[in-house]
């Protein structure tokens, strides 16, 4: 990356301004050992998801709310996140940002299990975003039954596609950096999506299904 390039990346990074809600929710993740969103990613995904108009909408990886709070904010009032996490630690986290964000309870439903179990519980074509923010050893899998939940004109969103800047690296063959690429390339092949990879952040991966 040119100096330049750094400059501007490093810029667009820093200008989301975040408040307090956001701001504690990422001291809960400090002390949890859990990385969130970049605010760069924070504020594409309220952007994205208000652009969506979703009224319902699947989270794979709670981490500690930032990401939540960051879509639930794009969505419209009457909105659901449905939102999976194996460590039930995270999801006391999560809930303690959205309580203090202000969203309804009723806007949000947490499910504390494994994703690959729980999402092939979840019913087909039901939805109109996913987002994935999760271990990269199940990503193939969490993208498969993403797509499979997505209506059409619903979005699929993975964060870290780039796999902390790895993917590019032919060289690299890290089990996470190789399900990154699969993802990528599954995704650009299929006819009945089509996608962009944006490098906010560490990637964020986006795919829209047309038919």
């Amino acid at each position: 990356m040119s100096a330049d390039k750094q400059s501007s990346w490093s810029y667009t990074e820093a200008l989301p301004e975040e408040d307090e809600v956001l701001l504690r929710a990422r001291e809960r993740g400090h002390e949890l050992g859990v990385l969130p969103v970049g605010a760069g990613t924070a504020a594409l995904l309220t952007v994205l998801a208000a652009s969506s108009q979703a009224r319902t909408a699947v989270e794979v990886g709670s981490g500690v709310g930032v990401s939540g709070v960051s879509l639930l904010r794009g969505l419209g009032p009457r909105s659901v996140l449905t939102t999976i996490d194996i460590d039930v630690d995270h999801l006391h986290a999560a809930r303690e940002a959205y309580l203090e964000a202000g969203i309804a309870a009723n806007r949000t439903r947490t499910i504390a299990g494994r994703a690959q179990d729980v999402l092939p519980r979840l019913t087909d074509a039901a939805y109109d975003l996913v987002f994935i923010d999760a271990d990269k050893a199940n990503l193939v899998r969490y993208v498969e039954q993403g797509a499979r939940l997505l209506r059409r004109g619903g979005t699929l969103l993975v964060h870290d596609a780039l796999d902390q800047d790895r993917v590019p690296q032919p060289a690299i063959r890290r089990p996470t950096t190789v399900a990154a690429r699969m993802v990528l390339r599954m995704l650009r092949d299929r006819d009945d999506f089509v996608t962009a990879t944006v490098p906010t952040g560490t990637g964020l991966l986006l795919a829209t299904k047309v038919r």
